[in-house]
């Protein structure tokens, strides 16, 4: 590990991610002062290079993403002062590395919560239009001041105490794995992400907007309230629709190319319909249904999501 005098540690959450974990590892090891790799026993060989790269360990079954991360903050035995959230296919840049190194040393007391700016490549490009950069995220906060909302998609860091900066480089959200993955990904995305919708409908006590009632980065806050307050009172399969095209003609997603009209379309047009198809469907599946835990169980087995 590169000498540095940075009490940072970095939570990664992992399975079956042997393509990508090495990149992850390496790159946070110019920075963190600890390495925890979280995985939800993986079946590849994930856990065996994370191991011979001497970083910490720790396995966990995975129920979804915000409870296998605070598992992950209750369990590490962390006494850095930052925690820094990454992906297995994400990796900080360079420039924000040194960023970092030379700024984070000299922040005032009362800055507790940092974003970075992220960078989406995708089929091995650089998404740069349609909104998508940059997006900004809080991905560094100090121990014990800020958690992760309590969600099955769709979930950010929010800041408890303390003020919020955002750095000027870059972070990596760089998946090398194939088309098919990135179909089966948000084929999954969209069941949690429905089932989001559905429970908070029936209005579940855990179920929680508490991004907009604390501070996170202004672009996650942005994104949600336009989601909530405006996109979703337009009727199901028309707003999927008038969100492409608002994403690629009139926020030049047309000027990403070839694999920019890919993923535009796959993510804003066909994954945005996807979630409202499961939505119709879980709301159809239920409606003659009044027993609550019933209702759960019809979803839990339509979605393929273990609801407690």
């Amino acid at each position: 590990m590169e000498c540095n005098n940075l009490s940072i540690s970095v939570i990664i959450l992992t399975h079956n991610e042997e393509l990508h974990i090495k990149r992850c590892i390496l790159s946070a090891k110019k920075y963190a002062e600890n390495i925890y790799v979280i995985d939800s026993y993986s079946s590849d060989k994930t856990v065996e290079i994370a191991k011979s790269l001497n970083v910490n360990v720790l396995q966990n079954e995975f129920e979804n993403y915000s409870k296998q991360f605070n598992w992950a903050l209750e369990n590490i035995n962390s006494y850095s002062e930052w925690l820094l959230r990454l992906d297995a296919d994400e990796y900080l840049e360079e420039a924000l590395i040194n960023e970092i190194k030379e700024k984070l040393p000299k922040l005032n007391k009362n800055i507790s919560g940092i974003n970075f700016k992220r960078k989406h490549i995708f089929m091995n490009k650089w998404i740069k239009y349609g909104g998508r950069y940059p997006l900004t995220l809080l991905r560094m906060w100090k121990r014990n001041h800020g958690k992760i909302e309590d969600r099955w998609m769709d979930e950010h860091i929010i800041l408890q105490k303390g003020e919020i900066i955002t750095f000027s480089n870059n972070f990596c959200d760089h998946n090398l794995k194939n088309l098919s993955f990135f179909v089966n990904k948000h084929n999954w995305y969209a069941s949690r992400e429905a089932l989001d919708i559905i429970l908070a409908e029936l209005k579940r006590e855990n179920v929680k907007n508490e991004l907009l009632k604390n501070k996170s980065s202004l672009n996650a806050i942005y994104k949600r309230t336009i989601k909530e307050k405006i996109y979703n009172k337009f009727p199901i399969g028309i707003r999927s629709f008038v969100y492409f095209l608002i994403r690629y003609f009139f926020l030049f997603g047309f000027l990403d190319g070839k694999k920019g009209l890919i993923y535009h379309f796959l993510q804003a047009f066909w994954y945005r319909f996807l979630v409202d198809c499961k939505v119709y469907e879980y709301r159809n599946e239920i409606k003659n249904i009044n027993n609550y835990n019933e209702k759960l169980e019809i979803i839990s087995k339509l979605s393929g999501l273990n609801i407690k």
